[in-house]
């Protein structure tokens, strides 16, 4: 019993020192194109060169002339400049406009595991908070531990684990907790 209460309350003081504002809120970026979206490439006046393109698991899409560009882990803005340059060496128009639209969003996707009633992955076509992903997933079940929620987030240095207390959040003492989800992410019901 007194381990129970010692480790509950490391658990809290935990959630209290982690700082959530500096977690990313990819609603306040441009989006980054992910594997199986379909971008809708646009070239004005020139629609053999204009195309609906998919994704391909190895992160490229073809293009008329272009041939072949890394489109996932970019912006469309990105990809826009690139397509524009390549296509200036083919189209000696001063006039060539190309627009980048991510036509069909299927990159969003997080996995929700442990204690649900569905656990497994998911997707949305917005982004979605912690409550909104668990949501999905049917609820916490019966057996979770509400407190000890952890959010697994991938980082060029490694996962980080980001504690959440979903009956903070659920009682309106913590909305801080209730973050943005990540495309990628991983939230653990224990």
């Amino acid at each position: 019993m007194l381990w129970t209460a010692l480790l509950a309350a490391i658990g809290c003081a935990s959630n209290q020192a982690f700082d959530y504002k500096r977690e990313p809120d990819p609603r306040r970026q441009e989006f980054v194109i992910g594997v199986a979206d379909v971008l809708r490439v646009n070239v004005w006046h020139m629609p053999d060169l204009s195309v609906d393109a998919r994704v391909r698991p190895d992160g490229t899409v073809t293009m008329p002339l272009v041939g072949d560009l890394i489109a996932a882990g970019r912006t469309t803005s990105a990809l826009l400049g690139e397509i524009e340059t390549r296509l200036k060496s083919y189209v000696k128009d001063d006039s060539l406009k190309v627009s980048v639209a991510v036509f069909e969003v299927n990159s969003y996707q997080f996995t929700v595991a442990g204690n649900a009633e569905h656990q497994g992955m998911f997707s949305a076509h917005r982004f979605v908070t912690v409550t909104e992903a668990v949501a999905l997933a049917g609820g916490p079940s019966r057996f979770a531990s509400l407190s000890n929620v952890v959010l697994i987030r991938a980082t060029p240095k490694g996962p980080r684990r980001i504690p959440i207390d979903l009956a903070a959040i659920y009682s309106g003492k913590h909305p801080e907790m209730n973050l943005v989800i990540v495309a990628g992410d991983t939230i653990y019901l224990p």
